[in-house]
């Protein structure tokens, strides 16, 4: 964490008021640009941003006491979320090739390259992703553009639109549940689809 930088524009004194469970949510924010190019050095690549997103949602769902050290904890959350996510691609990757072995009495290379219906599921995703913000305040979705996509600091769209810090983490932590609960919902559709269809019975003319 100390070789990536802080991220912050103003070192570990930003971080004193954030170790409650609430202050863990606002250093996420303070510190999200640090926790990504962490993730990223340690080879996340792309998955980068997905990861961020998973990490706030645990802390928006788990109960948390009070931390000693926010930028610890969180750079150790980040790396145990991408640990886990390694884990389980290998096990994919095995079951597969373990599958291509039975049923084709050989390995059978896998193809890293995305399926018609991997494409069809970021569609999909993008969709419902758009569909959650556009419900959102213009406010709200314009900060989280700025935050998100501009790379601006909280401080900096504070300053501009002339509120309060608290206030721009108020209205990013409402982007992110959205974002989020637009993604569970879509994934747990699709996962309910597999299960009723396990032979893509739905897609027969």
């Amino acid at each position: 964490c100390e070789a990536i930088g802080s991220g912050t524009g103003g070192g570990t004194a930003e971080l004193t008021d954030y170790r409650g469970e609430s202050g863990l949510k606002a250093a996420f924010f303070a510190l999200r640009p640090m926790l990504i190019r962490l993730l990223r050095a340690q080879g996340a690549a792309d998955d980068a941003e997905d990861l961020a997103q998973e990490l706030f949602l645990k802390l928006d769902t788990a109960t948390t006491g009070p931390v000693d050290d926010p930028r610890a904890y969180l750079c150790r959350m980040a790396s145990n979320l991408l640990l886990d996510r390694r884990r389980s691609s290998v096990s994919r990757s095995r079951r597969e090739q373990e599958w291509g072995i039975g049923g084709k009495g050989s390995a059978v290379e896998i193809d890293d390259e995305p399926s018609a219906e991997d494409r069809l599921i970021a569609r999909e995703r993008l969709k419902s992703v758009s569909a959650a913000l556009a419900a959102l305040p213009e406010r709200t979705v314009a900060i989280f553009h700025r935050f998100r996509l501009d790379g601006e600091t909280q401080r900096a769209i504070a300053d501009d639109l002339g509120i309060s810090l608290s206030a721009v983490e108020k209205h990013l932590q409402r982007a992110y549940r959205s974002v989020i609960d637009a993604k569970l919902k879509l994934d747990a559709g699709l996962t309910n689809g597999l299960r009723c269809n396990p032979e893509g019975e739905n897609n027969r003319a």
